[in-house]
Protein backbone atom coordinates (compact mmCIF):
# COMPACT_ATOMS: atom_id res chain seq x y z
CA UNK A 1 0.00 0.00 0.00
CA UNK A 2 2.87 2.17 0.89
CA UNK A 3 4.38 1.86 -2.53
CA UNK A 4 1.51 2.65 -4.55
CA UNK A 5 1.23 5.83 -2.20
CA UNK A 6 4.80 6.59 -2.93
CA UNK A 7 4.12 5.80 -6.65
CA UNK A 8 0.90 7.64 -7.19
CA UNK A 9 3.16 10.88 -5.27
CA UNK A 10 5.96 10.26 -7.69
CA UNK A 11 3.82 10.58 -10.93
CA UNK A 12 1.57 13.47 -9.43
CA UNK A 13 4.47 15.30 -8.66
CA UNK A 14 4.49 18.16 -10.73
CA UNK A 15 7.06 19.72 -12.93
CA UNK A 16 7.67 23.43 -13.70
CA UNK A 17 8.34 24.53 -16.85
CA UNK A 18 9.56 28.43 -16.64
CA UNK A 19 9.14 30.45 -20.20
CA UNK A 20 11.57 33.09 -20.11
CA UNK A 21 10.98 35.50 -22.92
CA UNK A 22 13.69 37.51 -24.84
CA UNK A 23 12.24 40.62 -24.10
CA UNK A 24 10.97 42.84 -21.09
CA UNK A 25 7.80 40.95 -20.53
CA UNK A 26 7.63 38.49 -17.37
CA UNK A 27 8.40 35.03 -17.50
CA UNK A 28 5.96 32.44 -17.31
CA UNK A 29 5.84 29.16 -15.11
CA UNK A 30 3.85 26.25 -16.17
CA UNK A 31 3.27 23.67 -13.38
CA UNK A 32 2.83 20.26 -15.13
CA UNK A 33 2.88 16.76 -13.51
CA UNK A 34 4.91 13.99 -14.27
CA UNK A 35 2.25 11.60 -15.93
CA UNK A 36 0.91 14.12 -18.28
CA UNK A 37 4.93 14.81 -19.62
CA UNK A 38 4.86 11.36 -19.69
CA UNK A 39 1.34 11.01 -21.35
CA UNK A 40 2.32 13.25 -23.64
CA UNK A 41 5.29 12.04 -25.23
CA UNK A 42 3.69 8.73 -25.39
CA UNK A 43 1.15 10.47 -27.58
CA UNK A 44 3.71 11.82 -29.79
CA UNK A 45 5.04 8.53 -30.34
CA UNK A 46 1.88 6.84 -31.37
CA UNK A 47 1.49 9.55 -33.53
CA UNK A 48 4.74 9.93 -34.83
CA UNK A 49 4.45 5.89 -35.70
CA UNK A 50 1.10 6.45 -37.32
CA UNK A 51 1.90 8.99 -39.64
CA UNK A 52 4.93 7.15 -40.67
CA UNK A 53 3.17 3.73 -41.67
CA UNK A 54 0.43 5.57 -43.59
CA UNK A 55 3.54 7.19 -45.44
CA UNK A 56 4.68 3.59 -46.03
CA UNK A 57 1.31 2.43 -47.33
CA UNK A 58 1.25 5.47 -49.82
CA UNK A 59 4.29 4.46 -51.41
CA UNK A 60 3.29 1.26 -51.90
CA UNK A 61 -0.25 2.14 -53.45
CA UNK A 62 1.20 4.44 -55.31
CA UNK A 63 3.76 2.05 -56.59
CA UNK A 64 1.27 -0.38 -57.49
CA UNK A 65 -0.58 2.42 -59.61
CA UNK A 66 2.53 2.81 -61.24
CA UNK A 67 2.94 -1.22 -61.66
CA UNK A 68 -1.03 -1.53 -62.96
CA UNK A 69 -0.07 1.08 -65.65
CA UNK A 70 2.62 -0.02 -66.87
CA UNK A 71 1.00 -3.54 -67.41
CA UNK A 72 -1.93 -1.89 -68.45
CA UNK A 73 0.00 -0.35 -71.13
CA UNK A 74 2.20 -3.58 -72.02
CA UNK A 75 -1.70 -5.08 -72.83
CA UNK A 76 -3.24 -2.35 -74.77
CA UNK A 77 0.23 -2.75 -77.08
CA UNK A 78 0.18 -6.45 -77.37
CA UNK A 79 -3.78 -5.99 -78.33
CA UNK A 80 -2.92 -3.67 -81.00
CA UNK A 81 0.13 -5.78 -82.55
CA UNK A 82 -2.34 -8.77 -83.09
CA UNK A 83 -4.95 -6.60 -84.18
CA UNK A 84 -1.59 -5.58 -87.02
CA UNK A 85 -1.02 -8.42 -87.60
CA UNK A 86 -4.39 -10.21 -88.33
CA UNK A 87 -5.27 -7.19 -90.62
CA UNK A 88 -1.95 -8.01 -92.74
CA UNK A 89 -3.04 -11.18 -92.78
CA UNK A 90 -6.07 -10.90 -94.11
CA UNK A 91 -4.68 -8.22 -96.78
CA UNK A 92 -2.46 -10.74 -97.39
CA UNK A 93 -4.88 -13.98 -98.00
CA UNK A 94 -7.34 -11.50 -100.04
CA UNK A 95 -4.07 -10.37 -102.52
CA UNK A 96 -3.53 -14.08 -102.91
CA UNK A 97 -6.52 -15.37 -103.58
CA UNK A 98 -6.76 -13.22 -106.89
CA UNK A 99 -5.97 -14.83 -109.83
CA UNK A 100 -3.88 -13.11 -111.81
CA UNK A 101 -2.15 -9.78 -111.60
CA UNK A 102 -4.40 -7.28 -113.37
CA UNK A 103 -7.00 -8.23 -110.48
CA UNK A 104 -4.59 -7.85 -107.74
CA UNK A 105 -3.40 -4.22 -109.11
CA UNK A 106 -7.30 -3.15 -109.35
CA UNK A 107 -7.87 -4.67 -106.04
CA UNK A 108 -5.42 -2.25 -104.62
CA UNK A 109 -6.07 0.42 -102.07
CA UNK A 110 -5.59 3.91 -104.49
CA UNK A 111 -4.09 5.75 -100.96
CA UNK A 112 -1.94 2.67 -100.21
CA UNK A 113 1.99 3.26 -101.60
CA UNK A 114 2.22 -0.94 -101.73
CA UNK A 115 4.88 -0.53 -99.34
CA UNK A 116 5.44 -2.13 -95.52
CA UNK A 117 7.34 -1.04 -92.98
CA UNK A 118 9.19 -4.33 -92.26
CA UNK A 119 11.37 -2.82 -89.33
CA UNK A 120 8.30 -1.61 -87.46
CA UNK A 121 6.60 -5.22 -88.15
CA UNK A 122 9.46 -7.01 -87.19
CA UNK A 123 9.59 -5.08 -83.68
CA UNK A 124 6.36 -5.88 -83.24
CA UNK A 125 6.72 -9.19 -83.84
CA UNK A 126 9.35 -9.39 -81.91
CA UNK A 127 7.82 -8.11 -78.78
CA UNK A 128 4.53 -10.51 -79.60
CA UNK A 129 7.34 -12.88 -79.54
CA UNK A 130 8.76 -12.29 -76.14
CA UNK A 131 5.34 -11.75 -74.41
CA UNK A 132 4.38 -15.07 -75.80
CA UNK A 133 7.40 -16.89 -74.90
CA UNK A 134 7.02 -15.31 -71.08
CA UNK A 135 3.15 -16.87 -70.67
CA UNK A 136 4.90 -20.06 -72.39
CA UNK A 137 7.51 -20.12 -68.73
CA UNK A 138 4.93 -19.03 -66.71
CA UNK A 139 2.70 -21.31 -67.75
CA UNK A 140 5.21 -24.06 -67.08
CA UNK A 141 6.50 -23.17 -64.25
CA UNK A 142 2.91 -22.92 -62.55
CA UNK A 143 2.46 -26.52 -64.15
CA UNK A 144 5.83 -27.83 -62.47
CA UNK A 145 4.16 -26.41 -59.08
CA UNK A 146 1.23 -27.98 -59.64
CA UNK A 147 2.45 -31.86 -60.35
CA UNK A 148 5.04 -31.30 -57.67
CA UNK A 149 1.79 -30.02 -55.11
CA UNK A 150 0.04 -33.07 -52.91
CA UNK A 151 -3.09 -34.04 -54.04
CA UNK A 152 -5.84 -36.46 -52.98
CA UNK A 153 -5.70 -39.31 -51.03
CA UNK A 154 -2.72 -41.86 -51.35
CA UNK A 155 -5.43 -44.77 -50.46
CA UNK A 156 -8.75 -45.43 -50.73
CA UNK A 157 -9.65 -45.25 -46.79
CA UNK A 158 -11.04 -43.81 -43.58
CA UNK A 159 -9.04 -41.22 -41.89
CA UNK A 160 -8.33 -42.43 -38.48
CA UNK A 161 -6.59 -40.36 -36.59
CA UNK A 162 -5.74 -36.66 -37.58
CA UNK A 163 -2.95 -34.37 -37.52
CA UNK A 164 -1.64 -32.69 -34.26
CA UNK A 165 -1.49 -33.66 -30.63
CA UNK A 166 -3.28 -36.49 -29.76
CA UNK A 167 -2.61 -39.66 -27.47
CA UNK A 168 -0.92 -42.55 -28.61
CA UNK A 169 -2.40 -45.90 -29.39
CA UNK A 170 0.57 -47.41 -27.97
CA UNK A 171 2.81 -46.01 -25.75
CA UNK A 172 -0.82 -43.92 -24.09
CA UNK A 173 0.96 -40.96 -24.06
CA UNK A 174 0.26 -37.01 -24.86
CA UNK A 175 2.55 -36.50 -28.55
CA UNK A 176 2.36 -34.97 -31.26
CA UNK A 177 1.20 -37.05 -34.54
CA UNK A 178 2.68 -35.29 -37.87
CA UNK A 179 0.79 -36.65 -39.93
CA UNK A 180 -2.38 -38.23 -40.76
CA UNK A 181 -3.39 -42.24 -40.43
CA UNK A 182 -5.94 -43.73 -42.55
CA UNK A 183 -7.21 -47.43 -41.99
CA UNK A 184 -7.55 -49.19 -44.86
CA UNK A 185 -7.66 -53.62 -45.17
CA UNK A 186 -4.06 -55.06 -45.38
CA UNK A 187 -2.89 -54.98 -49.08
CA UNK A 188 -4.53 -52.23 -50.63
CA UNK A 189 -3.19 -50.09 -53.50
CA UNK A 190 -0.57 -47.20 -51.67
CA UNK A 191 -0.73 -44.25 -54.55
CA UNK A 192 2.30 -41.40 -54.57
CA UNK A 193 0.37 -37.24 -54.73
CA UNK A 194 2.00 -36.08 -56.63
CA UNK A 195 5.04 -36.55 -58.93
CA UNK A 196 8.70 -36.86 -57.98
CA UNK A 197 12.17 -38.87 -57.09
CA UNK A 198 12.01 -41.35 -54.79
CA UNK A 199 14.75 -40.68 -51.72
CA UNK A 200 13.91 -44.14 -49.12
CA UNK A 201 11.70 -47.40 -49.26
CA UNK A 202 13.09 -49.05 -46.65
CA UNK A 203 12.67 -50.24 -42.69
CA UNK A 204 12.29 -48.18 -39.99
CA UNK A 205 12.05 -49.13 -36.21
CA UNK A 206 9.18 -47.32 -35.21
CA UNK A 207 7.46 -46.83 -38.39
CA UNK A 208 7.94 -50.36 -40.13
CA UNK A 209 8.35 -50.29 -44.11
CA UNK A 210 8.60 -46.25 -45.19
CA UNK A 211 8.36 -44.71 -48.52
CA UNK A 212 9.50 -40.81 -49.31
CA UNK A 213 9.42 -38.95 -52.16
CA UNK A 214 10.83 -35.67 -53.05
CA UNK A 215 8.55 -33.79 -55.30
CA UNK A 216 10.39 -30.28 -55.68
CA UNK A 217 9.31 -26.89 -54.91
CA UNK A 218 9.99 -28.26 -51.25
CA UNK A 219 7.79 -30.39 -51.20
CA UNK A 220 8.15 -34.40 -50.11
CA UNK A 221 5.69 -36.72 -48.81
CA UNK A 222 6.07 -40.08 -46.79
CA UNK A 223 4.04 -43.14 -46.64
CA UNK A 224 4.76 -45.32 -43.18
CA UNK A 225 3.38 -48.56 -41.52
CA UNK A 226 3.58 -50.83 -45.42
CA UNK A 227 3.46 -54.69 -45.69
CA UNK A 228 6.03 -53.80 -48.94
CA UNK A 229 7.81 -51.12 -50.87
CA UNK A 230 7.32 -51.52 -54.57
CA UNK A 231 10.00 -48.80 -55.69
CA UNK A 232 13.72 -48.10 -55.32
CA UNK A 233 15.53 -44.85 -54.44
CA UNK A 234 16.04 -42.99 -57.34
CA UNK A 235 13.14 -44.40 -59.23
CA UNK A 236 11.28 -41.32 -61.30
CA UNK A 237 6.71 -41.54 -60.15
CA UNK A 238 4.35 -39.84 -61.53
CA UNK A 239 0.54 -39.09 -59.25
CA UNK A 240 -0.95 -41.56 -59.04
CA UNK A 241 1.54 -44.49 -59.14
CA UNK A 242 1.30 -47.25 -57.36
CA UNK A 243 4.38 -46.97 -54.33
CA UNK A 244 3.46 -49.75 -51.90
CA UNK A 245 1.58 -51.97 -50.15
CA UNK A 246 0.06 -51.37 -46.95
CA UNK A 247 0.30 -52.87 -43.90
CA UNK A 248 1.20 -52.89 -40.23
CA UNK A 249 4.54 -53.03 -39.44
CA UNK A 250 6.78 -51.04 -36.78
CA UNK A 251 4.51 -49.53 -33.67
CA UNK A 252 1.05 -50.41 -35.19
CA UNK A 253 -2.12 -51.53 -33.75
CA UNK A 254 -3.66 -52.19 -37.15
CA UNK A 255 -3.81 -51.86 -40.93
CA UNK A 256 -3.49 -48.39 -41.89
CA UNK A 257 -1.19 -45.86 -43.79
CA UNK A 258 0.30 -43.18 -42.06
CA UNK A 259 0.41 -40.06 -44.24
CA UNK A 260 2.88 -36.99 -43.58
CA UNK A 261 3.39 -34.10 -46.02
CA UNK A 262 7.04 -31.62 -45.89
CA UNK A 263 7.30 -28.30 -46.94
CA UNK A 264 10.63 -26.69 -47.29
CA UNK A 265 12.06 -29.37 -44.26
CA UNK A 266 8.87 -29.12 -41.62
CA UNK A 267 5.89 -30.77 -41.67
CA UNK A 268 2.31 -29.59 -42.43
CA UNK A 269 -0.67 -30.29 -42.03
CA UNK A 270 -1.89 -33.21 -44.77
CA UNK A 271 -5.76 -32.64 -43.89
CA UNK A 272 -5.86 -29.34 -46.18
CA UNK A 273 -4.12 -31.21 -49.11
CA UNK A 274 -6.46 -34.44 -48.85
CA UNK A 275 -9.18 -32.88 -50.60
CA UNK A 276 -7.50 -31.07 -53.60
CA UNK A 277 -8.00 -32.55 -57.19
Amino acid sequence: MNRMRIFLKRILTPVTILLVPHGRTRSVSIRVPVAAIAASVCLFLIGTAFVVSVSVRAVEYRRMQERLSLVSTQFLEMKGTMLSLKQSERNFRKLFSLKSKTAVFESVDPDDTGSLDMEELRKQIEAAMQSVSEIRVYIAEQKDLHLATPVGWPVDGRLSSSYGYRNHPVYEERKFHTGVDISVPSGSEVKATANGIVSFAGWTEHSGIVVVIEHGHGFSTAYAHNRKALVRVGQRIARGDVIARSGSTGVSTGPHVHYEIWKNGRHTNPTEFLDRG
